[in-house]
C-alpha cells in the first residue's frame, strides 16, 4: 500500500516576506527623512540637536507602541494608551509631592522628598507603573469578562483614566520637586558634559532594551506563539488549548506596562510636571506607528522592529511638518492619509497571498 503524497509547503516569495516588508518601511523612513532634510532651511533638520529631539520624542511613541503591537497582533486595540501615559505622569508627580505632619514653628507640612529624595523617587516610579499596569489589567479583564469588543472597552476606559488623572491632579498641573526621574529624557549628545558618555538619553536606551525584550518575548516564548495564534484565529486557538482569556489579560497588562514606561519618559520630556491633559491624541500616533510598521488591524501580524520604524516615521512627519511650517491640520491630514495607505497596502498584500 503506497503512502499518500505529502504536500510540499508553499514557499513564500521574498517580496512577501517579513524582512522585505521591514526593509521597505526602512526605505520609506529614509525617503521621508531626506524629504524634510532638503526642505528645512540651513540643514537644521539634520543638526545634532534636532536628531536627538527626534529620538527623544519617538522613544515615547515607540515604547507605547511595543505594548500596542502585542494588542494588535492579538486582534485587539487600545484607545486608552494616551490616558494611561498621562495618568502615570500624574501619579509620579503626586507621589513626589507627598508631605508629612506639620513640623517646626511654622506648622507647615514637610515634603517627604526633602528627607528621602532617592527613596521617594523610587516609590513615585513604582506608583506610576503600578497604576499603568492596573489600567492594563482593567482593560484586559473588561474585554474578556464582559465579552465586549476592545474598541468599545478602551474607548470607555480612555475617558475613565483621563478623568482619574484629572481627579488626582485636582484638574490642574502638579509641580513636584526635581528628581532623577526628570533626567530620563535629558539630552546627552547636544548637551556636552551631561552624560555624554551614554551617547543617547537614558530614555532612548530604555526603549531599545524594552524593544529587544518584547521581540524576544514574541519570537521565542510560548506566550508569543499564543498571541499570534489568537490574532490569527481565536476559535482555532481555543480548540488547540490556548488559554485565550488569560493571554488577552496578560497582553493588555503588558500594554499598560509599556504605556507606563512611556509615561515616565513623557513626564521627563515635559520637564517633570504632572499634566493630566498631556498625551491627548497619542493613541492615534501609537496605533499609526504599529500599522505603518506592518501590524494588521485584523490581527495575527506585526513586528517590534516595524513598530519602532513606524514611530520614527510618525515623529519625523510631525516634527518635520512643524519646522517647514505646515499647519497642524495639514499634519493630521498627512498622518491620516498614511494610515489609510498602510492599511490598504496590507489588505492588497493579504489578497495576493491567498
Amino acid at each position: 500500500m503506497t503512502e499518500p503524497a505529502r504536500e510540499t509547503p508553499r514557499k513564500i516569495p521574498f517580496w512577501q516576506s517579513g524582512w522585505f516588508n521591514t526593509l521597505g518601511r526602512f526605505l520609506a523612513l529614509v525617503v521621508i527623512f531626506a524629504f524634510f532634510a532638503l526642505l528645512v532651511e540651513d540643514g537644521k533638520f539634520y543638526s545634532l540637536r534636532n536628531l536627538e529631539n527626534i529620538l527623544r520624542q519617538s522613544a515615547v511613541y515607540a515604547t507605547a507602541a511595543l505594548g500596542m503591537t502585542l494588542v494588535i497582533i492579538a486582534a485587539g486595540i487600545d484607545l486608552s494608551v494616551g490616558a494611561i501615559i498621562a495618568l502615570t505622569g500624574v501619579m509620579v508627580a503626586w507621589a513626589l509631592n507627598l508631605s508629612g505632619l506639620p513640623a517646626g514653628e511654622s506648622g507647615e507640612p514637610v515634603l517627604w522628598f526633602e528627607q528621602w529624595p532617592v527613596a521617594l523617587s523610587i516609590v513615585a516610579v513604582a506608583a506610576g507603573m503600578a497604576m499603568a499596569m492596573l489600567a492594563g489589567v482593567v482593560n484586559g479583564a473588561a474585554v474578556v469578562g464582559l465579552r465586549l469588543v476592545p474598541f468599545i472597552v478602551t474607548l470607555g476606559t480612555m475617558g475613565v483614566f483621563r478623568g482619574l488623572a484629572k481627579g488626582v491632579a485636582g484638574e490642574k498641573d502638579i509641580y513636584p520637586p526635581d528628581s532623577w526621574i526628570n533626567t530620563i529624557m535629558e539630552p546627552t549628545l547636544s548637551n556636552p558634559g551631561a552624560r555624554s558618555w551614554m551617547l543617547l538619553p537614558p530614555g532612548v536606551w530604555i526603549m531599545l532594551v524594552s524593544a529587544v525584550a518584547a521581540a524576544l518575548l514574541l519570537r521565542y516564548t510560548r506566550f508569543g506563539r499564543h498571541v499570534f495564534a489568537i490574532g490569527s484565529n481565536e476559535q482555532t486557538a481555543r480548540l488547540c488549548g490556548v488559554p485565550v482569556g488569560r493571554t488577552k489579560i496578560l497582553v493588555y497588562t503588558l500594554a499598560g506596562f509599556f504605556a507606563g514606561l512611556a509615561g515616565l519618559m513623557q513626564f521627563s520630556y515635559i520637564d517633570g510636571i504632572g499634566v493630566p491633559t498631556t498625551a491627548i491624541g497619542y493613541e492615534l500616533f501609537v496605533i499609526a506607528a504599529v500599522v505603518i510598521g506592518g501590524g494588521s488591524l485584523m490581527g495575527g501580524e506585526g513586528s517590534i522592529l516595524g513598530s519602532v520604524i513606524g514611530a520614527l516615521i510618525i515623529t519625523i512627519l510631525y516634527m518635520g511638518g512643524q519646522q517647514i511650517g505646515w499647519p497642524k491640520w495639514v499634519q493630521e491630514i498627512v498622518i491620516g492619509a498614511i494610515i489609510i495607505g498602510a492599511v490598504s497596502l496590507d489588505q492588497l498584500r493579504r489578497r495576493r497571498m491567498e
